[in-house]
């Protein structure tokens, strides 16, 4: 088994190079706050080496040997995930992306991007817990009166109490309208929920004190559609004025799922009112549940993103290990192999795979980092301009960063299997475990179609400037941009086939981007059924064109007199990523424009 090291030569390379980081310290907030980079660097070098040496060797404890046990409406983690869970909140962690008024540390969001990829390269499973946690917090502090805020947000946010998502029920999936769970005033200001939710990441477990849970839930009479959806915070355990916990609330926790990966944390059926109605609080106000959430949910969105990247990480490091290691034929095309063996890695193929996964892994970080970076622009920039267009950029590269991410995962920890070969097969490897893991991230906080569907419709074809009426203005501006970077790197000498790629599949993003916007108003069935292609050709082409501007960076330090492995390998990558994968451009834009009528083209009966 290999051990998680945490990749902060290419973060480092990132945060600075890409995301902006010394522009976003020197934000007002951040600069009197006193964050520096000398501060950042020692955050991350005290989260990665807490991920190697806490939270990686439970990964495979809470997969194989001690997954959460459920008895009686009871569940209960293994020892070491709640030894675990109490020094990540004891040395402050849990608390780190939260406000400075609620305990947390008021660093840059970009800052927390790169250290919460940490806790998720070494167990996705644990990193779920703080994570909707915080999600939870998110939408508390954006939405909830301040009596709300106060009694419950301090301790969530350090971790003494946990925090849960509930949307999703039995005949409610994606579709929220179809949603029952009933809230009915108890005419003192707190409501009366009953319901069942499913799918709850950690909605019952022992490692925090009390449990928050925001529900999704109907009024009585209200309007049938979304806009009849309140939400309501429902704890475990009732608090009392001076914040001490008092009665058991009536919910329970009726079952935990058994799912093919993050089998260390407790998916759980959660059933509310079956003595009456579990006692809840409006957030905001009534009616508008599904816009408060989403408050949640596109904070959770980006971080699963982020779990993509993360578990395509660990499976490349852990597959980099075996090939190192593993002893394996002849090398084609080595003579001296047949006398002094040599290890896989230098098979063509399995080096093919791996700078696969290495190139691919640094394009979804590359992406993910920069729209971090933007995330902070968007909140703390004094210019009400500049913070209007970064978050502009936010919300398109959001569901790229969700759905282009951890699709790309699954193909990732898949060639992660490949390199082990048979092996790769055996759970004892431990590659399978990555694959099983990131499997569901494609899945919840929205499919991989209804983040396509978002990237064509609102991100792209309905996104439209109230003042000038320009639809798509913010995929058209940086989607030039990135045609704008290619043609001036296609002339430079060292880069220039990159740089050549890149322009061909950016002019491809462009004409197709004109496509989808052309024909949407007419035919938006035909738009949609190339919506997931479309959203990979997006990220491909952004992927290339920060890995582009990696390589450019990493060659004029080069030719400053930097002689650094690392430089010349951001270069390697950036070449293999545009021969192997911006060609792709051209044969995506085909798929989407002219795929549409044969994804049409069976009658129902014939499937």
């Amino acid at each position: 088994m290999s051990t998680y090291n945490a990749p902060l030569q290419d973060m480092r390379f990132l945060l600075n190079e890409i995301a902006g980081l010394k522009d976003i310290l020197a934000l007002p907030a951040y600069a009197e706050a006193g964050v520096d980079a000398d501060t950042v660097d020692s955050v991350l070098d005290t989260a990665a080496t807490f991920a190697t040496e806490q939270i990686d060797p439970i990964n495979i404890i809470g997969d194989r040997k001690n997954s959460p046990k459920w008895d009686n409406g009871v569940v209960t983690v293994s020892p070491e995930y709640k030894s675990v869970y109490k020094q990540f909140c004891e040395n402050g962690w849990h608390a780190m992306p939260g406000a400075p008024e609620y305990g947390g540390s008021g660093l840059p969001n970009l800052v927390n991007f790169a250290v919460n990829e940490m806790w998720r390269s070494a167990s996705i499973a644990f990193a779920l817990c703080p994570m909707l946690t915080m999600g939870a917090v998110h939408a508390i502090e954006h939405h909830a009166s301040d009596e709300l805020k106060q009694k419950y947000l301090p301790k969530m946010v350090d971790g003494t109490w946990g925090g849960t998502m509930n949307l999703t029920e039995p005949q409610a999936g994606s579709d929220l309208t179809a949603i029952r769970t009933k809230a009915v005033p108890r005419g003192d200001g707190t409501y009366a929920v009953t319901g069942t939710k499913i799918f709850i990441t950690w909605g019952e477990h022992d490692m925090a004190e009390n449990l928050i849970h925001l529900v999704l839930a109907r009024l009585p009479d209200s309007d049938p559609g979304l806009k009849g959806i309140s939400l309501f915070l429902v704890p475990k355990f009732l608090v009392n004025d001076d914040g001490s916990l008092g009665a058991r609330n009536d919910l329970i926790c009726s079952a935990i799922e058994h799912k093919l990966g993050i089998k260390g944390s407790a998916t759980a059926v959660m059933s509310y009112g079956d003595k009456g109605g579990a006692i809840g609080w409006l957030i905001g106000k009534e009616g508008n549940g599904v816009a408060y959430m989403f408050t949640m949910m596109n904070h959770a969105r980006i971080h699963v993103g982020l779990e993509g990247i993360a578990v395509a990480e660990r499976a490349y490091q852990h597959a980099l290990t075996y090939a190192r290691e593993r002893i394996q034929g002849a090398i084609i095309g080595d003579a001296e192999s047949k006398k002094t063996p040599k290890p896989i890695l230098f098979h063509p193929d399995v080096r093919r795979l791996l700078l696969d996964m290495k190139s691919r892994t640094e394009a979804l970080r590359a992406v993910g980092y920069y729209a971090a970076g933007q995330m902070d622009i968007a909140q703390k920039s004094p210019d009400a301009a500049t913070r209007k267009k970064a978050q502009a950029i936010v919300e398109l590269l959001t569901p790229i960063v969700k759905g282009w991410s951890t699709e790309s995962s699954i193909d990732i920890t898949s060639a992660g299997v490949q390199v082990h070969g048979g092996t790769g097969f055996i759970e004892e490897t431990g590659a399978a475990q990555y694959y099983r893991d990131c499997r569901i991230t494609a899945i919840y906080e929205g499919t991989t179609a209804i983040q396509a569907n978002d990237y064509v419709g609102r991100k792209t074809a309905r996104e439209v400037n109230k003042e000038t009426g320009d639809v798509a203005f913010t995929a058209r501006a940086l989607y030039k941009e990135i045609l704008d970077f290619a043609a001036g790197l296609s002339g430079c000498d060292k880069l220039g086939d990159i740089g050549a790629a890149l322009k061909t599949a950016a002019q491809a993003l462009i004409d197709t981007t004109e496509w989808v916007v052309g024909i949407y108003n007419t035919d938006p069935a035909n738009a949609h059924a190339g919506s997931v292609p479309y959203l990979k050709l997006g990220g491909i082409v952004t992927g290339g064109w920060l890995l582009a501007k990696s390589a450019k960076i990493a060659q004029e330090k080069l030719a400053a007199g930097a002689d650094d492995g690392f430089l010349k390998g951001k270069i390697a990558t950036a070449r293999y990523y545009a021969h192997h994968w911006l060609v792709q451009a051209e044969g995506l834009k085909t798929e989407i424009t002219q795929g549409g009528a044969s994804v049409f083209g069976l009658d129902e009966p014939l499937f």
